[in-house]
């Protein structure tokens, strides 16, 4: 979900932007750029029904970044918000804040968005007995505690309020600098009044507002979209027609794009990077590569797998990661080792923040696992199959095995979706692979989402009061400057706690074929399996 500063790709963004030589998919030889055409992009299987409240991983996410408008819209180029739906948002004290929607936006289903849509559908993704991942994000706003909680009866936040069919106001608990900036993640969409007929049916031919329109969903074959001719945005795409192409693994997709069957990869597979092979494959003017707001992790929930509870373990499993070597042996150097848990192009970052435990150190490590209990037994370490993430997890494992000889094994699981679920249902002990993009230019998408507590990120079953009162502190700082120290001293807390491993911060590096061009990158999501979005590339937006 993501902050960011600079460019990275995200594969709906980049089919958005993407133009169909000689505006068909099916003419090879036009060697032109206009708008329209068929795009088909590499896909992942969602986790849930797209449903925008629910969908916290890049599979889904990446579909309705392209079908929702939201009330703010990243800009592609600096990823600074910029107004979409809204007409305005202002505010004298950060706590209220009055929001006035631009009239003729109207749904797929030709209804008008009105205020009403936005207020009802953040009570519907609040709302604890509904289950939706997206509710943490409503957690500033007052009377969240009282509707989020799995049992509570009340069904709408006291601190929403439509005052007319284009008007209505937030109300927060403490003050909230960036409120603004965050609205432009799909949590915050508008539904339509037939969601809340049947939301269950809804996420399986979803209705929404953005450049695209839902066409249909052929469960691990593909998602189809087309134009929404009534958009009244200013940000549609060039496509007449997106097909996300679902793929069980990156070597599939890749393969896929040199035999001309798509037209924009997720990601270049691990296998494509060796030697830059993937520049041959693909040739020059059809590959991009850039620096990205992805962090790649490990998890971890020592409450499922109570041999990882002393934290001296976790922090012997982190030093035995040879970072440097994996980096430049797996990725070729594309990755950069990780040294704490905010991605460096966030405003906000700070270097080091993991410190020693981050660095390649067999000694320390065999010493901090005797002094934490050792681990008996294999240590298995989770990762989705469809995502190219065996050959690095694989390299993890042996290292970490080399170092201090533990029995750690890479196993994978069938897709994101899958490890999802059995995450979410404390299915997985010992390690998992996680990862993460920002989904809006804030340090606190980096945090709040993945460790604050009830958040739908939160595999690890983090609970910190300081943690969550340190981040309430930094939400209120009248200064960017201000807010971004307490959120560091947060990031201290999951420092030492270590919770999570990171591993590195990534890099996009995606290729298309020769039916398209003008393909950009834009400051948000990695395409890939990852999230958190989102954890999906990942990264938590599969």
């Amino acid at each position: 979900m993501k902050s960011r500063a600079m460019a990275i790709a995200s594969i709906s963004a980049a089919a958005l932007l993407a133009t169909a030589c000689g505006g068909s998919s099916d003419d090879d030889s036009g060697s032109g750029g206009g708008p329209g055409g068929e795009i088909v992009s590499g896909g992942c299987n969602p986790e849930n029904p797209l449903v925008a409240g629910n969908t916290a991983e890049t599979c889904g996410g990446d579909v309705l970044d392209v079908l929702t408008a939201k009330l703010v819209h990243y800009n592609p180029e600096t990823a600074e918000p910029e107004n979409d739906i809204a007409e305005s948002i202002e505010t004298e004290d950060n706590k209220t804040f009055t929001v006035k929607i631009k009239k003729g936006y109207k749904f797929h289903d030709g209804t008008e968005v009105k205020a009403k849509n936005f207020v009802d559908a953040w009570n519907y993704t609040a709302f604890g007995p509904n289950g939706q991942q997206g509710g943490y994000f409503f957690e500033p706003v007052e009377g969240y505690d009282e509707v989020s909680d799995p049992k509570s009866k009340v069904k709408e936040l006291s601190g929403l309020e439509v005052v007319d069919d284009h008007t209505f106001t937030i109300k927060t608990t403490e003050p909230v600098s960036n409120l603004p900036l965050r609205l432009g993640y799909t949590a915050f969409a508008p539904q339509p009044d037939s969601f809340f007929d049947d939301p269950e049916a809804f996420g399986k031919k979803p209705v929404a507002a953005g450049p695209y329109k839902f066409d249909s969903w052929d469960e691990n074959s593909s998602i189809v979209v087309s134009k929404f001719d009534d958009y009244a945005g200013e940000f549609g795409g060039q496509a007449d027609k997106i097909t996300f192409k679902i793929f069980q693994d990156a070597d599939a997709e890749y393969t896929a794009l040199q035999a001309g069957e798509v037209d924009v990869v997720r990601q270049i597979p691990a296998s494509a990077l060796v030697d830059d092979k993937f520049k041959d494959d693909l040739g020059e003017g059809r590959y991009l590569e850039k620096e990205n707001s992805t962090l790649q992790f490990i998890g971890m929930n020592y409450h499922v797998d109570t041999k990882l509870k002393n934290v001296k373990v976790r922090q012997a499993i982190s030093m035995a990661i040879d970072r440097p070597t994996i980096v430049k042996q797996i990725f070729n150097g594309a990755m950069t080792p990780a040294t704490g848990w905010v991605s460096p192009i966030v405003d906000g970052y700070k270097e080091g923040a993991c410190g020693e435990y981050c660095e390649y150190n067999p000694t320390k490590a065999k010493q901090l696992l005797e002094e934490g209990g050792g681990y008996d037994g294999k240590l298995t370490l989770t990762y989705n199959g469809d995502g190219g993430h065996k050959e690095w997890t694989e390299a993890v494992c042996n290292s970490v095995n080399k170092a201090i000889g533990i029995d750690c094994v890479a196993t994978p699981a069938v897709d994101f979706k899958t490890m999802l679920t059995q995450l979410g249902n404390d299915e997985l002990k010992g390690m998992f692979r996680m990862g993460w993009v920002m989904d809006y230019p804030s340090i606190e998408n980096y945090l709040a989402p993945i460790y604050g507590k009830g958040a739908g990120s939160n595999y690890y079953a983090y609970d910190n009061a300081d943690f969550q009162k340190k981040m309430r502190e930094a939400g209120a700082a009248e200064t960017p400057e201000e807010a971004n120290k307490l959120y560091q001293e947060a990031e201290g807390m999951i420092a030492k706690e270590f919770t999570t491993i990171p591993t590195w911060y990534g890099k996009t590096i995606i290729g298309w074929s020769e039916k398209v061009d003008n393909v950009q990158a834009t400051p948000l999501r990695q395409p890939g399996p990852g999230g958190h979005h989102r954890q999906g590339v990942t990264q938590p937006h599969g």
